[in-house]
């Protein structure tokens, strides 16, 4: 989706088993926008030779199965690279193509408990919460295939010659989590939940108001918190609890925690952004799903798109020239094969004769 979104003309290969006449494209799948589709049994020698055919004039192959079956199926790099010298082929796995755990089957939660970053998300005293699937199939998945695939392929104008992406989930995940690494190496890394991002500090957190919603703080330098102090009233003592601690006090922060949420609900959420919003506070509400694109700001900015009827976040980030324009909706599986065929040089006759192996569908 996000190598469509810069631009990228995008072919899905699809198996024909999924190809149904007459079926439509869902579109609530919107990960699967912008894109072609193409339905092929893997299993048909004559369906190999398809997507070999589409390789010679592809500058990108990505797969995710699991290690070793693209090269039983017949399409694997090696295959590939020879139809094509100059392909990348990206490889997208949990674990990774090498290791112990290569083979085994996972998802995100898996990966991201091995990578340890987990471990570090939640708060003081409770289980780790994962981050829905966010960390280890997006972040440190399919964003970082995505960035290797553009390395890889300006890697290429310049020597000629493809490789290999092996994209792991477990490496992503890792990677995304390099900053806390370092504050653990320097020892200044506490049990979860008690360290100044991750809900420790009572000055970066999200707080519930009194209509139920909530608004989110981080006024972490100290330019901020001294605003935030005026803005809430704590500079001057408003609920009449006595001066306040140092910032920096780790003892503190649980009771200035206490002592945060229940000033905070002594406002409505709308309240508080009448008070905060144009500030330096660092402040924002925590916005439903419902919410978040009738923001202004989400408005103005167009982070927000309608496509086929459904609103999902746009295309990001921004470019002054090369503009993508708005995403396409998606398409049913197989909904472009004889077009797609046609266009590697397949005749009409040689379509019908795929079709009636069920080479293609």
């Amino acid at each position: 989706m996000v190598l469509a979104d810069l631009g990228a003309e995008v072919l899905r290969v699809d198996r024909a088993s999924t190809v149904r006449p007459g079926r439509r494209a869902s579109a609530f799948d919107v990960m699967g926008r912008s894109r072609q589709s193409i339905g092929v049994d893997l299993k048909s020698p004559e369906g190999v030779e398809v997507v070999l055919r589409l390789v010679e004039t592809a500058d990108v192959l990505t797969e995710g199965f699991r290690p070793g079956v693209t090269e039983r199926l017949g399409v694997g790099p090696d295959v590939c690279l020879e139809r094509n010298p100059k392909l990348v082929y990206g490889r997208m796995t949990g674990w990774g193509q090498e290791g112990p755990y290569a083979s085994r089957a996972g998802h995100d939660i898996n990966y991201i408990a091995l990578s340890g970053a987990l471990s570090m998300i939640g708060r003081e005293g409770e289980a780790p919460v994962p981050p829905v699937n966010f960390l280890g199939d997006f972040g440190g998945g399919g964003m970082l295939l995505a960035l290797g695939v553009v390395a890889a392929l300006f890697e290429a104008q310049r020597s000629g010659h493809g490789q290999v992406v092996d994209a792991a989930m477990v490496d992503g995940a890792a990677l995304l989590a390099s900053m806390a690494w370092g504050v653990v190496a320097s020892g200044g890394w506490g049990p979860r939940g008690t360290n100044l991002l991750d809900t420790g500090a009572w000055y970066y957190d999200a707080y519930q108001c009194a209509d139920g919603e909530y608004v989110s703080l981080g006024s972490l330098e100290p330019q901020f918190y001294a605003q935030m102090l005026e803005l809430t009233g704590l500079a001057a003592d408003v609920d009449g609890r006595g001066p306040l601690p140092d910032p920096g006090e780790r003892s503190t922060w649980p009771a200035m925690k206490g002592r945060m949420a229940d000033l905070m609900r002594t406002k409505t959420r709308a309240e508080w952004c009448a008070i905060m919003e144009g500030t330096d506070v660092c402040f924002a509400p925590v916005l439903s799903v419902a919410e978040a694109p009738d923001h202004p700001h989400n408005k103005h900015r167009g982070t927000f798109v309608e496509v086929g009827g459904v609103v999902q976040p746009g295309p990001a980030p921004r470019f002054s020239r090369s503009v993508a324009g708005t995403p396409t909706p998606p398409v049913a599986p197989g909904a472009q094969t004889d077009g797609i065929l046609a266009g590697i040089g397949y005749t009409p006759e040689d379509i019908a004769g795929l079709r009636s192996t069920g080479a293609i569908a």
